[in-house]
């Protein structure tokens, strides 16, 4: 086997004296140790690419956190749901899997309608006049819509429940070093958040409020209650929902939402050690103009046939920067394709048949576990596809337990909400049978004894 190496030791130099370091080892430093490789790879000299890739897949099988070997009741915003061969067949043809971003307006005349489709179901989920093509995944949305928000209001605190799921969080302040923005994370309680009451103003003032719908806990927030706060307040009204939920709920727009982002692996995206996933955004008119990434439009070419066209690409490298809104220059154009694939395929009755199957079985499979001696529910509110329960040891124990039942057994909430290191958050998507749910419980029982 041949060995590419794409920097001499001269360049390799060079860039670290720029950087003003002494070593590689010192440019990997912020990399824990835990996850550094500290011997070569136990391959022998000569070895033949087959025989490597052997190999290979042997250490990859030694993964056990695959759906098809084991049973997920795991969630948090990346699910095990049915993915129809219709969506694989559509959305895996070249002409889809071999696009990329649209750059140019007058071209890839397939990819764009496909993407203008996209953006059609997205809108109406959200209950919103605007979606754009797509954005990385639900974190980098939320992370575009506070922007949208703080630009919007010219405010720079942002309201941010602890019911946002917590990466999306750890994104908002990542960023927030480098914007400015003022994050303040507002509390749960009995797995809802408590907004602040009576009036509030000055410099405490929120520019955008953020919550989820439902929140990461599973539980559904009173989302006319965050509409008060933000009327009270001026601050913009941004929802992280989940976009199955609107085959049940309201959607975030009748709420009155200002925005909606989310997470789009729902819709046909498998589970791939996430990603990569697919961010969707919708927003009312008035904040059109400062849609991040681009927006495919419908129109009519000169022999006056209907044509589509990226209508808005207010990113630096197509504008002038000043006039800016974001520096997202991409979207996910096969997974935004696959997603509308999968909608166009369920339609609406089946949305809401998926949403409805969820429910049942996250009722179902949230009693089972209830039962189970010492668990407790971590919170009284409603949910929809998944919640959260308090364990009588550590999360992380009991999920290396199930592991070696076969099962995923959810998601520890140590670090993601206060006092989460029992916590245990479980859904339950429709492809979960009543034969697995008790299976599950049953394990259960015995991993927490």
């Amino acid at each position: 086997m041949g060995t590419y190496i794409p920097h001499t030791d001269e360049e390799l130099t060079g860039m670290l004296a720029f950087l003003g370091l002494s070593s590689l080892d010192e440019l990997f430093a912020v990399v824990p140790e835990a996850v550094k490789l500290h011997h070569d790879l136990e391959l022998a000299d000569g070895v033949g690419e087959p025989d490597v890739l052997d190999r290979m897949e042997g250490y990859a099988d030694l993964n056990r956190a695959r759906t098809d070997r084991m049973v997920c009741f795991a969630g948090g915003g990346a699910y095990d749901h049915e993915i129809p061969p219709v969506t694989q067949a559509l959305a895996g043809r070249s002409e889809f899997v071999t696009s990329y971003t649209p750059y140019q307006p007058e071209v890839a005349q397939g990819v764009l309608q496909a993407v203008f489709e996209f953006q059609t179901m997205i809108a109406r989920i959200a209950g919103l006049p605007v979606s754009n093509a797509s954005l990385y995944d639900g974190g980098s949305s939320a992370v575009e819509a506070v922007n949208l928000g703080v630009a919007a209001t010219r405010r720079q605190t942002v309201w941010v429940s602890e019911g946002i799921h917590p990466h999306w969080r750890q994104m908002l302040a990542t960023f927030a070093v480098g914007t400015g923005h003022r994050i303040v994370t507002v509390p749960l309680v009995d797995g809802v958040t408590a907004w602040p009451e009576g009036p509030t103003g000055g410099d405490e003032a929120p520019g955008v409020v953020l919550v989820g719908y439902p929140n990461y806990l599973g539980c559904l927030e009173d989302l006319s209650a965050v509409r008060g706060l933000c009327d009270r307040t001026g601050a913009l009204m941004v929802v992280g929902a989940d976009p199955l939920a609107a085959g049940l709920l309201r959607s975030a727009g009748d709420w009155g939402a200002d925005v909606m982002v989310g997470e789009g692996q729902a819709f046909g995206t498998a589970l791939g050690f996430g990603g990569p996933y697919l961010g969707l955004f919708a927003c009312s008119t008035a904040h059109v103009r400062r849609l991040p990434g681009r927006l495919v439009g419908e129109t009519v070419d000169v022999e006056d046939r209907v044509a589509y066209v990226t209508t808005l690409r207010a990113r630096e490298q197509d504008i002038r920067r000043e006039k800016a809104t974001s520096n997202v220059c991409t979207n996910q154009t096969l997974m935004a394709v696959t997603a509308a694939v999968q909608l166009g395929w369920l339609g609406t009755s089946g949305l809401v048949e998926v949403a409805t199957r969820c429910a049942r079985a996250t009722r179902y499979t949230r009693d089972a576990v209830l039962a189970v001696d010492g668990i407790a529910p971590w919170a009284d509110a409603p949910v929809l596809r998944e919640f959260a329960v308090r364990l009588p040891r550590p999360a992380d124990e009991v999920i290396d337990r199930m592991a070696d039942a076969g099962f995923l057994a959810g998601i520890s909430l140590e670090g993601a909400v206060a006092d989460g290191g029992h916590g245990l958050l479980i859904a339950a998507t429709e492809r979960r049978t009543a034969e697995q749910i008790d299976a599950y419980a049953s394990a259960l029982a015995k991993a927490v004894a």
